[in-house]
């Protein structure tokens, strides 16, 4: 089914890469205008000029999702150009692990917790009045499966993914209280075959290093379904969350982990 988000406008942050950049693509390709926002100018502006150039409606802008003077000149901006806002995906996030908490440095903790809670803190607060103009629409905030039970060496991305889990069913809540039409819910993925997992520092090689973690190979053996999921997969559950095929959805969480939060399985050599 094509258009499901006909006519709509979203605002997708960290989007310039992995799961970001599949949700802009597959927003766009069901008809929203979408305005992708990144720190990377590089591959922001690419991202923006290809789709546009296949005939899709995307800009970019750069943002820090961290930074307030900056969400609310990016919401003006939207409103100027477009008058409303439909969906927005509390998206940009990154991970710090340490091979003990013990370890972990207050700076690492605190940039971390900016960019994972402050950041969907502010993209709510300055989102929700241009969303309200127009009597509803769908935040979608990236959790994942680590916010839903602990993970070794991840206790910081932990706290700061469950942090957002349960500030995703409140402010549900708050816009079922006053009728505003907004349905909030959370995504939560597992092992996804992105660029961050190159980009999780965790001491393991030494001060400054990233220890080499390959993800396929990890879910091949922590996932029930044996494999690493696609960006695209992650993408298809906002795309779910974004349209009206789920008015009747909010608060929850949608999880997408290949099995690994319903339990473990011994697997069985493929049937031939």
């Amino acid at each position: 089914m094509a258009g499901q988000v006909e006519g709509k406008v979203a605002l997708v942050t960290g989007g310039a890469s992995g799961i970001g950049e599949a949700i802009v693509e597959l927003l766009a390709q069901e008809g929203a205008t979408v305005i992708a926002t990144d720190i990377d100018e590089l591959r922001g502006p690419e991202l923006a000029a290809r789709l546009k150039k296949a005939g899709r409606e995307v800009i970019f802008l750069p943002q820090d999702v961290t930074s307030e003077e900056r969400w609310i000149e990016v919401v003006a901006d939207i409103g100027k150009r477009y008058g409303r806002l439909d969906i927005m995906v509390s998206n940009a996030g990154i991970g710090i692990g340490a091979p003990s908490i013990v370890e972990m440095s207050l700076a690492d903790w605190r940039r971390q917790t900016a960019i994972n809670i402050d950041g969907v803190f502010l993209s709510v607060k300055h989102s929700l009045p241009l969303m309200r103009k127009t009597g509803g629409g769908s935040i979608i905030m990236m959790s994942s499966l680590a916010g839903l039970r602990g993970a070794a060496t991840l206790s910081g991305y932990s706290a700061t993914k469950g942090a957002v889990r349960l500030f995703a069913k409140s402010i549900a809540m708050e816009c079922a209280q006053v009728n505003d039409g907004i349905r909030v819910n959370s995504v939560h993925p597992g092992i996804i075959d992105t660029p961050i997992w190159g980009k999780i520092p965790t001491g393991a090689t030494g001060a400054g290093q990233n220890a080499p973690i390959d993800p396929e190979e990890r879910a091949r053996f922590a996932t029930p379904l044996g494999r690493a999921g696609q960006a695209i997969e992650i993408a298809q559950g906002v795309l779910y969350l974004a349209s009206d095929a789920s008015r009747y959805v909010t608060g929850t969480e949608l999880v997408i982990d290949g099995g690994m939060n319903a339990g473990g399985v011994v697997r069985q050599p493929a049937a031939r």
